[in-house]
Order: C-alpha cells, then structure tokens, then sequence
C-alpha cells in the first residue's frame, strides 16, 4: 500500500466535486485534491502520484512530481528502461519517470506516436546528460530500427494496391503522421527496400515489386 513519501502509480476510481480518489487497497481510496490535478484525469486509468499528509493530518497525493524525481540514476547509452509518462509539453517533448523515480524526457525529435500522460512506456537512453537526466528513445539503434521500418513501410503499400505514394521530398510532419517515423528513419528504410530490390521508384513515389 501506498505511503507518505512514496512515488506510487494507482488507478483513479472517482472524481468528486473536491477531488479524485485513487486506488490504494481501502474502501475510502486515496484523496487527490482537485488543485493538486495538473492535468485531467480520466476514471479507471493509472496515474503517478507522490504521497503526503495535508495540513489535516489526511493522507492526500499529487500529480506535481517532478521535484520529488532524482537525476542519480544507474543507466548508461543504450540502456532499456521503463518508466511513466507524468508531463506533455509539445514544445519540449514527454517527461517520463523512469523506474518512477528517475528523471527522463523523450525530446519531440524522438517520438511520433500518440503519447499519453499515465502511459507506461519502454525506451532507450540515448544521452545521459552534464546534470544526470536521461534522454530517451522508443525507438531503437538505427541500423535495427530500419528493418522494424521497412516492415512497416510493405505493410502499408500492401494495404494501398502496392503503392507509396510519399516520397524523400515529402514533408517531415506528413511522413511522422502517416508511418510515426523521421524522414531520416524514412530514407534509411527506403534505401534499403531499394538496394534489396523489394520496392522500385516512380514518378509519384514508390512500387512494391
């Protein structure tokens, strides 16, 4: 069960006109005051929370965790973690816990599927920074990554009579929005259909052979 001074990930069972209730094993639940939501929360998914005595003496949590995060974590470059998603900023990218109690961020340069705060995800430290933080990728090294790619690249010309019909000179947003990859990760995988001769170019994009 969750106590005072834990980083705990729980499930919300109730909103209430003072509060969320949280799951922690008690009939009552675990009280989370409305001004201490960050951001909405959405009954029956999970949240990270730090827990604390309000000024009453009542067990009570928040959803303001980054302070109570440490940067002295065990990884290294190219390290797996695991962590969970506790802040979106589009400008800067997905605050993540690693081990929910490490201080990550998966930058915009490095993520393309939808992303949500709750969510748990699995990553790559691609940097550990000056100051201890990590950096993260969901995506593997790049020369694994580009199979995982191609794959996804066949797929969809499978499900478009064999047709691509993005090319190197569309735009960066419309090939993430459409195969949730860089145009980098999209000519690398390109590249190497072409050289395995399973795709051919066109004057409106590619062909799958």
């Amino acid at each position: 069960m969750a106590k005072v001074g834990d980083l705990a990930y729980l499930k919300v069972t109730a909103q209430t006109k003072i509060g969320a209730f949280l799951d922690i094993g008690l009939e009552r639940g675990l009280f989370l005051p409305f001004r201490e939501q960050k951001y909405p929360l959405m009954i029956d998914r999970s949240y990270l929370v730090y827990v604390y005595l309000d000024k009453s003496g009542r067990l009570s949590c928040t959803t303001d965790i980054y302070k109570y995060l440490t940067a002295d974590s065990p990884y290294h470059k190219n390290d797996k973690v695991t962590g969970t998603i506790y802040l979106l900023k589009p400008e800067t990218g997905a605050f993540v816990a690693v081990d929910n109690k490490y201080l990550g961020l998966i930058p915009n340069s490095e993520y393309f599927s939808n992303l949500n705060i709750g969510d748990t995800v699995e990553a790559r430290v691609i940097r550990v920074r000056e100051d201890g933080k990590l950096d993260l990728s969901p995506r593997e090294l790049s020369f694994r990554q580009m199979d995982a790619d191609a794959e996804t690249l066949i797929k969809a010309m499978q499900d478009n009579q064999g047709i691509l019909s993005l090319d190197e000179k569309a735009r960066p947003e419309d090939i993430e929005h459409e195969f949730q990859m860089s145009k980098a990760a999209f000519k690398r995988a390109i590249g190497g259909l072409l050289r395995t001769r399973k795709i051919t170019k066109t004057e409106s994009g590619y062909k799958l052979l």
